[in-house]
C-alpha cells in the first residue's frame, strides 16, 4: 500500500502520496485525467516557474507578500528550475479547460519546497498557501497563456540554432558543388541544365525564408496578459505588480517580452500561437519537400536517378542485403506532416475560445513545444547525420544534362518555339541524342552549335 497524507481543498479531503510535492488540486486531476499518459512538456513548465518566480519578486517588492515568503518561493522555483520539478508536474496533458490543474500543480509544488524551508510540514500550507501566496494577484486565465508564450519563445531559440546547422549543411554543398551541372526537372521531365549548387542553394534561400517568418511570428508572443488576472481587469493584483512581474520574467529567460497593450484581447486571443504554428507548417511544406527531392536524387542506385549519394547509417532491408534506404529524409518527411496537424489542432483551438476565455488553451500547451521539439531535432538530425554526408555523381548529372531533350530550348532565339520542337520530336522518333538531331538539321554550323550549346554557359542567369 502506497502511504498517504490527507489534505484538504475546497472540496473536502483528498489523499495524497506522501512523498509528493503537489496537493489536493492536483491529486483530483491525476484521477480525473488519466487520457495519455502525457504531461506538460519541459518548456511549457520551465515557463510556468519562471512565471511564478516572477510573481512572487515583484509581490514582496510592493509588499503583497511578506518578504520571507516572497524569498521562500523565489528559492524554492530555483529549487525546480535546477531539475527537482521532474516526476512533481504530473497531470495529464489532456485535462480541465484553460489549465487550471496544471497552474495549481505548480503552485502546490512551490508551495510546499516553500513551506518546508520556513520549517512548515509539506502539505499543511500555514506559512506558505498554493492559492493565496504563490498565486497571488494571479489567475490561471493569464497565467497560462503567458506561459504559453514564454515556452514557445524558449523552444523556438533552440530551433533557431538547429534550423541554421542544417542551412549551413546545405549552404556548404551548394559552394562545393557550384559548377557541377545536371539535367534540370519539371514535371519529372526533362527540363534545361542548371548546376548541383544552384539546385542546393534553392533549398538553402527557401529555409532562410522561413526562418524569417518564425522570427516575425515570434515578435508578438513576446506581448504577455500577464497582471490580466481573470478577465482581464487585474482584479486582485496590487498597483507595481503587472510591469515588475513581466520585467523580471525576461531578465530571468534572457527574453524580451513586455506587457500586452490590451489585456483583454491577450486574456483569450490566441492568434500570436496559431501564427507561429502557420509558420512551422511552411517551413515543414519547404523542408519536406526538400527531403522528397533527396529522396529521389538519390533513388536507385542502379534504377533510379542516383545523383546524390547518401550516407549509409542502417541497413535498409530485413530481406535485401545491401539496401540502404534514405532513412533520415524520410524520418523528416513524417515530422513534418506530423507539424501540419499540429497546425490545424492549434488553429482550431485558437478559434475555440468563449467570451472572456479560451478554454482550449491545455491543447495548445501541449503541441506547440512539441511541435518546436520534433521538428528541431528532426532538422538537426537530417543535417548532421545526412546532408553533411552528401556527394554528388558528378559525371552522371553532366551526362544526363547532355542528353536532356530540353537543350532544344537554347535554340528559340535563333529558329523558334517550333522548329526546335520539330528537332525534339526526330531525336525521340530516332533514338539519337538531340544534339545530333540539330546537326542533322543543317541550321547551325559546328562552331555556332558548339556557342548555343555550351552547357556551363546555358546555367548562367542573364543580368538582372
Amino acid at each position: 500500500m502506497q502511504s498517504v497524507r490527507i489534505e484538504k481543498d475546497s472540496m473536502g479531503e483528498v489523499q495524497v502520496p506522501v512523498e509528493a510535492l503537489y496537493g489536493a488540486q492536483t491529486a483530483r486531476a491525476v484521477q480525473n485525467f488519466q487520457i495519455s499518459g502525457l504531461t506538460a512538456h519541459p518548456h511549457f513548465v520551465r515557463a510556468t516557474i519562471e512565471l511564478k518566480k516572477a510573481c512572487a519578486r515583484a509581490n514582496g517588492d510592493i509588499g503583497a507578500l511578506k518578504s520571507n515568503q516572497a524569498e521562500a518561493i523565489v528559492k524554492a522555483c530555483d529549487k525546480l528550475l535546477g531539475g527537482q520539478w521532474k516526476g512533481n508536474f504530473v497531470v495529464d496533458v489532456y485535462q480541465a479547460g484553460a489549465g487550471t490543474s496544471h497552474n495549481m500543480n505548480a503552485n502546490e509544488v512551490i508551495a510546499n519546497l516553500a513551506e518546508e524551508m520556513l520549517g512548515g510540514q509539506r502539505g499543511q500550507y500555514k506559512i506558505v498557501n498554493p492559492n493565496d501566496h504563490v498565486n497571488y494577484g494571479q489567475s490561471t486565465n493569464d497565467t497560462i497563456p503567458t506561459s504559453l508564450r514564454v515556452s514557445a519563445l524558449l523552444g523556438l531559440n533552440v530551433l533557431y540554432g538547429q534550423l541554421d546547422r542544417l542551412i549551413e549543411a546545405i549552404e556548404h554543398l551548394s559552394e562545393r558543388y557550384a559548377s557541377s551541372v545536371k539535367a534540370g526537372r519539371t514535371h519529372l521531365q526533362d527540363a534545361v541544365p542548371l548546376t548541383f549548387g544552384q539546385e542546393f542553394g534553392g533549398w538553402a534561400s527557401a529555409l532562410k525564408m522561413a526562418r524569417r517568418r518564425l522570427g516575425d511570428a515570434a515578435f508578438h508572443l513576446r506581448e504577455l496578459p500577464l497582471g490580466g488576472s481573470a478577465v482581464g481587469t487585474g482584479l486582485g493584483s496590487e498597483p507595481g505588480y503587472r510591469n515588475r512581474a513581466v520585467r523580471y520574467l525576461g531578465e530571468q529567460t534572457g527574453l524580451d517580452l513586455i506587457p500586452a497593450p490590451d489585456l483583454f484581447a491577450a486574456m483569450w486571443s490566441l492568434t500570436p500561437l496559431s501564427n507561429l504554428t502557420g509558420a512551422l507548417r511552411d517551413l515543414s511544406l519547404d523542408l519536406g519537400k526538400i527531403c522528397d527531392d533527396i529522396r529521389l536524387l538519390s533513388s536507385g542506385p542502379r534504377t533510379g536517378f542516383g545523383e546524390v549519394n547518401l550516407p549509409a547509417v542502417q541497413p535498409g532491408s530485413s530481406i535485401m542485403p545491401g539496401k540502404v534506404n534514405p532513412v533520415l529524409a524520410e524520418m523528416t518527411n513524417m515530422v513534418c506532416y506530423q507539424i501540419r496537424g499540429i497546425d490545424v489542432t492549434v488553429a482550431a483551438a485558437a478559434g475555440a475560445g468563449q467570451l472572456e476565455l479560451n478554454v482550449m488553451m491545455p491543447l495548445v500547451a501541449w503541441n506547440i513545444p512539441y511541435a518546436l521539439q520534433i521538428l528541431g531535432n528532426a532538422m538537426q538530425a537530417l543535417a548532421e547525420k545526412c546532408v553533411v554526408g552528401i556527394t554528388v555523381e558528378e559525371d552522371l548529372g553532366l551526362k544526363y544534362a547532355g542528353s536532356s531533350l530540353a537543350l532544344v530550348t537554347a535554340l528559340n532565339r535563333k529558329i523558334g518555339y517550333l522548329a526546335a520542337a520539330e528537332i525534339a520530336k526526330k531525336a525521340i522518333k530516332e533514338d539519337i541524342p538531340v544534339v545530333d538531331a540539330i546537326r542533322k538539321s543543317g541550321l547551325f554550323t559546328e562552331e555556332v552549335l558548339k556557342d548555343l550549346l555550351n552547357i556551363n554557359a546555358l546555367t548562367k542567369q542573364p543580368a538582372a
